[in-house]
């Protein structure tokens, strides 16, 4: 009987174990892409006012499923700063913490980017936060651009470098719509990495402009980005919106994800959850967003 005691004690603490390693994630989080609302009649296949109802649907599900936060990948609006605050009203009904980033329709009416950052609850332009073992970089590639308010700065001869780059190689990315990631920024990446890569920490990266699969949309310097980034194992996934039909891609072994955009049809909702556990991630897209497993081990 004793033996019989020890075996089923022994038994259960296994299956425990194993739940715990396999069935609660370490990490959930939800993720939004390109609300892109505005009090105005549809656009080809883009519905802007009823992405606040999408909105709504997609607080209340995310709340029910008990996010610890949501990342929040830019164009929150489509053409009118006053249009915003109809926007964050719905994403602060969120329980948890909203972590935002621009996107390149949010800057249009907007005279200071500073102000912007605020409004959005942003720390910085690009910033970066920790949770466990894992660092979630937030960057910004509308920085280096023609809508963002760089006349007259050295980020002006960036955007002209950059433009003047993708010119000689007759890549499709100069569009006026695209931004790129300034020099100092990338060093700020860079650093970060390489106290990941030695502390043993997992990395997470997001951006509004998509850096691979290279496109008309992608971001200004995506393959410089990419260089950089190619260099660190710590780096599991990059994610990204700005291209509403989503896209999925591996850059050499770094799994790129496009995630599909909220505004785009009449009544499919876009979103996600992603469940960050010990050998892998998984995205849970609802809608229009797809499913992805991604192994990490």
């Amino acid at each position: 009987m004793k033996n019989i005691l020890i075996t089923l004690f022994f038994l259960v603490f296994f299956f425990m174990n194993l739940s715990a390693q396999h069935g609660t994630p370490l990490i959930t989080f939800g993720l939004i892409a390109d609300i892109q609302y505005a009090d105005c009649e549809p656009g080809r296949s883009r519905f802007y006012r009823n992405s606040l109802s999408k909105l709504d649907s997609c607080t209340n599900y995310l709340n029910a499923q008990q996010v610890q936060f949501t990342i929040n990948l830019g164009d929150l609006v489509d053409r009118r700063l006053a249009d915003l605050d109809c926007v964050l009203v719905r994403l602060n009904h969120l329980d948890n913490r909203v972590y935002n980033t621009t996107g390149n329709h949010d800057y249009n009416e907007v005279s200071s980017n500073q102000i912007l950052y605020e409004k959005l609850g942003m720390p910085s332009d690009y910033y970066s936060f920790k949770k466990e073992n894992w660092i979630f970089i937030i960057l910004n590639t509308n920085e280096i651009s023609s809508y963002a308010n760089i006349a007259g700065t050295e980020k002006e001869q960036e955007l002209s470098v950059m433009l003047n780059h993708i010119k000689a190689k007759n890549g499709s990315q100069g569009e006026s719509w695209n931004g790129g990631i300034g020099r100092k920024q990338l060093e700020w990446m860079n650093e970060i990495l390489m106290k990941a890569e030695q502390s043993g920490d997992n990395v997470l990266i997001f951006s509004h402009h998509p850096l691979w699969p290279e496109s008309q949309l992608s971001a200004l310097n995506n393959m410089e980005t990419l260089s950089l980034i190619e260099n660190y194992t710590c780096v599991k996934a990059v994610f990204s919106g700005h291209d509403h039909e989503g896209r999925f891609a591996y850059y050499k072994n770094l799994p790129c994800i496009t995630l599909e955009g909220m505004v785009e049809t009449k009544d499919d909702n876009a979103f996600g959850i992603v469940k960050i556990y010990p050998d892998k991630i998984v995205l849970e897209g609802k809608g229009r967003m797809r499913s992805l497993e991604l192994k990490t081990k």
